[in-house]
């Protein structure tokens, strides 16, 4: 029995050379496995050493803002002067003690506390609690008697000269330029902003005109309102003068018409070449620049012969002609091209109205400037003769 059992355990531990062989290859393999497990998990020292740094600055700088500096390392100090460590030292962050000085390299002056609290990068904790030692310095310091003492950078939008010190006179904005308008307090962007407004409304003929400007404050239309010269509107004048033909009439002509300024006379006279002229008053409505209440001012003024306006073959104009029209817009030129090569034409705008080139209200706007001219036919003696 004894016998037995040992047999068998011996023949259970005991290998062939087939195995033995297969065993010796397996274990180095495994061996090789191990020592590149081994060598590609463990953290080498640069790897290491970049994460505690990270991990260093990480902490540094998230607990700065929050961590305050101890009461006895606070100090008076000008934000207008102060250093970048110094605001580290007062327990701003490196990024933060960098917006402030940023913010200030942009022109920004702290004239008063309460600038300094409008920096992004001061928060209201720390606005409080730098308030006892904030001290804005003489050269720096908010001076409304003498606001030339202080130094601050110079602003496009401000005006160039302390207004309240010039000896205002007389002024007329009809013949006012750039320079003009600054020295009566505007700044230059403003002075054009005003001239553009003027253009626009084909002149400034009141104070309240004047007044409706974006650009013009309260407290500076109220100082200059004494001064201000608008002409003084002459109904009769313009009642008796002799209306402006809008078709045959130029630039200087319609210069002349009360409410068309020089930018609205450019317009009129471009709208009335791609148009082929006007038909009614009411299409002066559709040129850009026209205000409603320009229209109302212009419309007494003026009269329209409907014969001189110039006329489009819809049969044989090229697309150049018809595409530039304003009532025949890109789609419906398409259409019309496409219909006409494969119709050849029509004879009235009931044709187009149901071909469904124009609806009735287009084909009603449209028909004044349209011409229906048909294929001139041959004789019949003309085609003998050929013959």
């Amino acid at each position: 029995m004894k016998k037995a059992n040992k047999e068998r355990w011996k023949s259970w531990w005991s290998l062939s050379a087939r195995e033995f062989r297969a065993l010796l290859y397996l274990i180095p393999f495994l061996a090789v496995v191990a020592w590149l497990i081994h060598e590609l998990s463990r953290t080498r020292f640069e790897q290491s050493f970049v994460q505690y740094a990270d991990l260093k600055f990480d902490s540094v700088s998230t607990a700065a803002p929050n961590r305050p500096e101890p009461e006895d390392s606070l100090f008076v100090f000008d934000p207008n002067t102060v250093s970048f460590h110094e605001l580290c030292r007062l327990g701003f962050s490196r990024n933060q003690a960098l917006g402030i000085i940023k913010y200030r390299a942009h022109g920004k002056v702290f004239e008063i506390p309460e600038d300094f609290a409008s920096c992004y990068t001061v928060s209201e904790e720390m606005y409080h609690r730098l308030l006892p030692y904030l001290q804005i310095g003489p050269a720096y310091r908010l001076r409304p008697q003498s606001p030339e003492s202080r130094p601050t950078q110079r602003n496009p939008d401000t005006p160039t000269k302390d207004s309240t010190a010039i000896a205002l006179v007389p002024y007329s904005l009809d013949t006012a330029s750039v320079a003009g308008l600054t020295t009566l307090g505007f700044s230059p962007r403003q002075a054009q902003v005003v001239l553009n407004y003027r253009d626009m409304k084909g002149g400034l003929h009141s104070f309240e005109e004047f007044a409706a400007c974006y650009v013009v404050s309260e407290e500076m239309a109220s100082r200059l309102a004494p001064y201000l010269v608008f002409p003084e509107p002459e109904q009769e004048t313009v009642e008796e003068r002799k209306p402006v033909e809008l078709n045959s009439a130029d630039s200087a002509t319609l210069r002349s018409v009360y409410g068309i300024g020089p930018r609205t006379v450019c317009t009129i006279i471009a709208y009335r070449e791609r148009l082929g002229g006007f038909v009614r008053v009411e299409q002066l409505a559709e040129v850009p620049g026209v205000t409603e209440q320009n229209f109302e001012r212009i419309v007494r003024q003026i009269t329209i012969d409907s014969c001189k306006i110039q006329k489009i073959d819809i049969n044989f104009a090229g697309a150049k002609e018809l595409g530039k029209h304003p009532y025949i817009p890109p789609r419906t030129l398409r259409k019309l091209l496409k219909e006409r090569q494969l119709k050849g034409g029509w004879r009235t705008t009931e044709d187009l109205i149901r071909d469904k080139i124009f609806t009735p209200d287009e084909a009603a706007r449209i028909a004044p400037y349209l011409l229906f001219r048909e294929e001139k036919q041959p004789k019949p003696t003309e085609i003998f003769n050929n013959q």
